[in-house]
């Protein structure tokens, strides 16, 4: 099953005979005890109580025997008999009190919660592994609220439309997220594993909710939690095989259900900075399994983005001596800059079919599947279906937020509801333009236009060959519903007010996704450009812009080679949803050698650092200009892709698989006067593999060579993605501490590797800063072959989630064996760094300089 996404979930569909059990749970000392666990005894039919310790659900006429617990409480149970009418029960709990009266502990001797554990341990792996498959039902209600939202999150204001959009009251507090789903769950052993989502509702909204990861396991030896973004390492179970080596364990002392004796174990982290629980577990005595568990994550235990994570859990007997979780709450706490937010997902499960006869195509590559009319369910549905009864709170966020969404959906294709839309972007100011751009969308009844200008400040750039350089980049888009297609056009104006050229160019786009025609996830785009640009050798673009506008002005480091072209290009791009894509380009370049036209830089002295304008490293003299006919066909494939399907939309979730990618490009002669005649091909496998404890490795190998290369002209050589900037150029892609063009090469065979393994607070978290701070280590290399006397290795080791976000490496680098520099790079990388892209991976609209 994949690292990060799903275990789920859902509960039953209502009968029209049916009828309610409902109630409240109350202390012995009269306090309300919210979310217990209710159900028929000898089934998993219930519910659980909500926050206000109500509970609801429904039953066919009958007398049942209603079973009531909650953790740290003793059990109770009721009978009761429904008729024609709902019934009402109250459970006064009274506090479990444990008994140590058979207990001796002897000064200096092991606690007997150790002998306790070891047994569960033996038996943790065949529990895990007890059934071979089973489906249950799930009903989920998950719940995001706001205690308290600053005026301004790092500087920047929050707007008071944006506040009145999340519903929260004039104290910045309310509920941001509600939600409820009914599902149906299928799990067959070993990696199995299904979800069938018939229901859901969200607040203010008719999109389809989407529900947490919540199926959580102790009977694995590394727990996950949502998403590996709270820690990539997971978390290790209190009964996992090394738990002794990383727990205490306390004995509480034992209670008794259904004569069944219960022991109770404090759970205590060894040491702090650990991925590891605290909190109680209860493990019967003889089959010495998981009863219920109230187990807590914080900081120190390398808990990431929340402060405090909470997790309860009460498991029954299911038949056959199985046993399964009935009720799981989970409760989340966030505070930082200035924001405080609370959080609980409830999840009640029931219906539990163990070694079920699964259909035969059950388990396909979509894991998760939204019911065409998930969310078209009356609320007499949920009102009826629901086991959790709502808060009042969640009762008036459903009110409030349902009502204004159907009055703007009612009018959102209204004349007067496109005027005001496009009022409320505000008039056109000329200044935008010039700093923060102008980017502008025309509303219509029948569709929309999107329009606008980048700022021109920030597309400011300066080089050796052009000058100061200015560029304006226009555009528009707008989706055609009859052709179900995309449409943009971009174009592009360049001038440079040294050399004085003037460049212009455009690129349009036809991006089609036909979902309506097939369900499948197919996407295609077609692209076709022209004009006369400027483009740097190699065409993965290794430099940004803004480093060479920097590097030139302070240091004379001109390392950004470029040339202009003339030129016209036809590209197709498709994705089909098995994982495999391909690309196809043909593109006509005129190439036009350009040489240094200025020496300035804001030191005089450094202007001696200038270097001609053409590769020097790899050849001599400048290029002459000629023109390339170039043909080239990208193909990848990962295999074992698997989706969430929504009625109207598939998302891919990702494999298991690596990425298998293959290039071959051709260049013809005398086609359009093309004086270029050359093959080469590249073949690379790339993935991450996440180890938990040990930590995240990342990988991409390649090889590849030229078949011909009768005339190849030095922008058709295969380049290697270099830098030379202190500023990180992308990672397991790159090399950071190489010249650009140095190992450029047109040998009939080359191979690279890119490596490097984040160990995630291994080894840190025994380092006292570090391991406060959350500082992970990293540590990798990359190697190139080219030629047997041409080869060129990098080392390096690091540390990133400095601040969440930045990332720092030292590198070693041999060429030929001898180690020839070393240096300092900084990059992005950690808890939120890792979502950034580092390097010079940019859109057309983020760099002047073209492909």
């Amino acid at each position: 099953m994949p690292k990060y996404f799903f275990f789920i979930f859902l509960f039953f569909a209502n009968t029209s005979s049916a009828q309610k059990i409902y109630g409240t749970v109350f202390s012995d000392k009269g306090d309300l005890l919210p979310y217990a666990s209710i159900t028929i005894k000898g089934t998993s039919v219930g519910a659980s109580a909500n926050n206000k310790a109500k509970f609801s659900f429904q039953v066919m006429p009958g007398t049942y025997t209603v079973v009531c617990q909650h953790i740290g409480y003793k059990m109770q149970e009721k009978n009761i008999t429904v008729l024609k009418d709902d019934a009402e029960i109250v459970f006064v709990m009274a506090q479990q009190q444990l008994d140590m009266t058979e207990v001796v502990i002897q000064s200096g001797a092991e606690d007997p919660a150790y002998a306790i554990i070891r047994q569960a341990i033996k038996k943790r792996n065949f529990y895990f592994e007890q059934v071979k498959g089973f489906e249950c039902e799930l009903y989920t209600k998950d719940l995001m609220k706001l205690r308290s939202l600053p005026k301004k999150i790092l500087g920047r204001a929050i707007p008071e439309e944006d506040i009145k959009e999340m519903g929260l009251d004039s104290s910045r507090k309310g509920i941001i997220y509600l939600s409820e789903s009914v599902a149906k769950v299928y799990i067959q052993q070993p990696d199995k594993f299904k979800m069938e989502i018939i229901s859901s509702r969200v607040s203010g909204s008719d999109g389809f909710g989407f529900t947490f990861p919540t199926f959580i396991s102790f009977y694995q030896n590394n727990v996950s939690v949502f998403l590996d973004r709270l820690n990539p390492r997971g978390f290790v179970s209190p009964i996992a095989d090394a738990a002794i080596s990383m727990y205490k364990f306390k004995y509480l002392g034992s209670f008794y259900e259904d004569g069944k004796e219960i022991n109770s174990i404090q759970v205590i982290p060894r040491r702090s900075y650990e991925p590891v629980f605290s909190g109680t577990i209860n493990i019967t005595d003889g089959d010495w399994r998981i009863h219920s568990c109230d187990l807590l994550l914080t900081k120190t235990a390398q808990l990431e983005i929340v402060d405090t994570l909470k997790i309860t859990q009460i498991h029954v007997p299911v038949g056959n001596d199985v046993w399964r979780v009935k009720n799981q709450m989970i409760y989340f706490n966030f505070k930082q800059f200035g924001i405080d937010a609370i959080g609980n997902f409830v999840s009640v499960y029931s219906g539990y079919t163990i070694n079920p006869e699964f259909a035969k195509n059950r388990f396909n590559n979509i894991i998760i599947n939204y019911d065409t009319a998930v969310n078209k369910k009356p609320v007499a549905y949920w009102d009826s279906a629901r086991p959790v009864p709502l808060e009042p709170e969640e009762k008036m966020d459903y009110r409030v937020k349902d009502s204004i969404f159907q009055v703007n959906k009612d009018s959102a294709l209204s004349q007067t509801s496109v005027d005001s839309l496009n009022k409320k972007q505000g008039k056109l100011k000329v200044y935008d333009v010039i700093w923060k751009g102008i980017h502008r969308t025309k509303y219509t009844v029948k569709g929309n236009h999107n329009w606008g200008v980048e700022s021109l400040i920030k597309a400011l750039e300066y080089n050796t060959v052009e000058g100061l350089v200015i560029n304006v980049l226009p555009y528009y888009s707008r989706y055609s519903k009859k052709l179900k297609t995309n449409f943009s056009f971009e174009p592009g104006i360049r001038y440079g007010f040294s050399n004085g050229h003037l460049n212009a160019w455009a690129d349009l786009y036809f991006r089609t996704r036909d979902w309506e025609t097939d369900k499948k996830l197919k996407r295609q785009t077609w692209t076709i450009s022209g004009g006369k640009r400027v483009s740097q050798f190699n065409k993965a673009n290794p430099i940004t812009a803004l480093t060479n506008s920097v590097n030139t002005l302070l240091w004379g480091d001109n390392f950004m080679k470029i040339y202009e072209n003339y030129f016209g290009s036809i590209n197709f791009n498709k994705r089909y949803e098995n994982g495999l894509r391909f690309n196809m380009n043909v593109l006509y370049e005129d190439r036009i050698p350009l040489e240094n036209t200025t020496d300035f830089t804001i030191f005089k002295k450094n202007a001696a650092n200038f270097k001609p304008n053409f590769p020097f490293e790899r050849i001599d003299q400048q290029f002459t200009a000629h023109q390339a006919f170039v043909f080239s066909l990208d193909v990848s494939i990962k295999p074992g892709q698997r989706y969430i399907q929504f009625p109207n939309r598939k998302m891919s979730v990702g494999s298991k698989y690596p990425t298998f990618s293959f290039n071959y490009t051709k260049g013809f002669e005398n086609i359009f006067g093309s004086d270029v005649n050359f093959d080469k091909w590249r073949l690379s496998i790339s993935d991450d593999k996440n180890f938990k404890l040990a930590g995240l490795l990342k990988y991409k190998i390649g090889i590849g060579g030229f078949i011909n290369d009768k005339k190849v002209f030095i922008q058709d050589f295969h380049h290697f993605t270099s830098n030379r900037s202190t500023r990180a150029s992308e990672y397991v892609n790159s090399f950071q501490l190489a010249h650009y063009y140095i190992y450029s090469t047109t040998d009939p065979f080359y191979g690279f590797a890119h490596l490097e393994h984040h160990f995630n607070g291994l080894l840190t978290n025994k380092i006292p800063l570090f391991k406060r701070l959350n500082w992970n280590l990293v540590a990798g290399g990359n190697a190139l072959y080219t030629r047997r006397d041409n080869n060129y290795t990098e080392l390096f080791v690091g540390l990133e989630n400095l601040f969440k976000i930045f990332r720092v490496d030292y590198v070693f680098a041999f060429a030929s064996n001898k180690q020839q520099r070393s240096g300092v790079r900084i990059g992005t990388g950690g808890i939120l760094g890792g979502s950034l892209r580092t390097g010079n991976n940019r859109s057309r609209r983020s760099t002047s300089v073209s492909l």
